[in-house]
Order: structure tokens, then sequence, then C-alpha cells
């Protein structure tokens, strides 16, 4: 009885499993007779390339004991902004499968705040544009060549140094300070589309700041309700590799 099932589901799933199995042939017959891009690259000790992207970026907010014990500042919290950035990449092989990665960019982005407030009644946008010089160092796995493409993935360190920083402004009361320097972890994966001339790269990442960008301040009335704020980044990539 038992094998008379599993005869029944195999009638059942053969045609499917015949037609996946098809398709694998065809798609491996396919990448054997394509011609291959750019073949000595993969054998290449280090190259480099250039990046342009765009990013959206945010703040993690964590709210101070003082925004629980207060009733004039509603509601503080982050907004998400889009920006872009330009930079270097710099590759070096390190085996078949791993390559270390150097990607300095000029990040162009805003970590803006949105306040609501009681007394008066208003809504308030604080936007604080930030120029940032940032330094990824990642370590980078890579498949096999599936013809002219190549998945990968990406994890690393980072840091970011704020050139447009108000960490020492002293403009008005209702300041929310942002300090220099940033550092964090990154995760990503991309495609590589090699061309008869160059490697095309989408590339996806999402990037965390660790360390607390928020200067303290108790004479700041928005600042007050502030315990912490975290960088928080998307960013899609394309990389343009020799």
């Amino acid at each position: 009885m038992q094998n008379a099932y599993f005869r029944y589901m195999f009638h059942l799933l053969r045609y499917p499993l015949t037609g996946a199995f098809l398709l694998l042939l065809s798609l491996s017959a396919g990448a054997q007779h394509i011609n291959l891009n750019m073949e000595e690259h993969d054998r290449k000790p280090y190259y480099f390339g250039i990046t342009l992207a765009a990013n959206q970026s945010y703040m993690r907010l964590t709210h101070s004991d003082i925004f629980l014990h207060q009733d004039s500042i509603l509601v503080a919290e982050p907004l998400k902004t889009v920006g872009f950035n330009l930079g270097l990449l710099a590759n070096v092989r390190i085996s078949n499968r791993f390559d270390f990665r150097f990607n300095p960019q000029l990040l162009f982005a805003n970590k803006n705040l949105y306040f609501r407030e009681n007394y008066p009644p208003r809504d308030t946008e604080k936007k604080i544009e930030s120029i940032m010089v940032s330094f990824p160092f990642q370590l980078k796995f890579k498949s096999d060549r599936i013809g002219n493409m190549r998945v990968y993935t990406i994890a690393g360190m980072k840091l970011d140094h704020d050139l447009a920083s108000n960490k020492a402004a002293r403009r008005a009361e209702d300041l929310v300070k942002i300090g220099k320097t940033s550092y964090g972890f990154e995760l990503g994966a991309g495609f590589e589309f090699y061309f008869p001339s160059f490697i095309f790269t989408p590339e996806f990442k999402i990037s965390n700041g660790v360390n607390n960008v928020h200067v303290k301040d108790p004479n700041l009335r928005y600042s007050n309700v502030i315990d912490q704020l975290n960088a928080r980044m998307f960013v899609f990539s394309i990389h343009l590799q020799g």
C-alpha cells in the first residue's frame, strides 16, 4: 500500500521534475558554449574601480529618561532621507573564493529629526546636513563564474568622519549636535557582469553605526529628550571595475 502511494506521488511529480532537469541541462550547455569575457581578470592579484551610489540614511533614536517625564515635546523620531556617494575601489585577491576590498567614499546625506511639541502646538523638522568621508574595509566571498556573471557577498567594518559636523556649533538653544566620528559594520551582496572591457557590478548594502553620535548638552531643549543616536544607511551602488 505504501509503495503504491509513493508510485502515485512520483507519477504526479515526474513531469515538473523532468522539466526542471531539462532546464538545468540547457543552462549548463549554454554556459559551456558562451564566450567568456575578461578570462584573465580572475587571475589578477589586484584591480581598481570607481563607485557611484544612492543612499537612504536615518538615525536610530533612543529617548532619554527626561522624555518620559516631560510633556512639552510629545514626539521625537528620525526621518529617512536620500543622498548619494562617490568613491574609489581597490580589490586584492586572497584566493579563488575570497577578496579583500577597500572602498573609500565621499557621502552626502542628511540626518533629519522630527519633533512634535505641545506648548505651543507645532511640528518641527531639524535638518542636520552631513558630508562624510567613509573608509570601509570588507571581506568579499564570491561564487564561481556562471558564464559572464558572478554572485558575491561582503562583510566588513567602516569608519566615517563627518566634515559638516555641528559638534562645535553655538547657533541656537534648540540645536541637536552630532559628533564627527562614527564606526560600525556593513553587510551586502552583489552581482558582477563581465563585459569585454569592464565589469558592471550592482550591489545592495546595509550599514549600521555602533557608537553613539549624539553630543549631549543639557542646555539644548531638543537634545535633552534624546539619549543615543546611531547611524543607519541602506546603499545601492554601481561599481565599474577594470
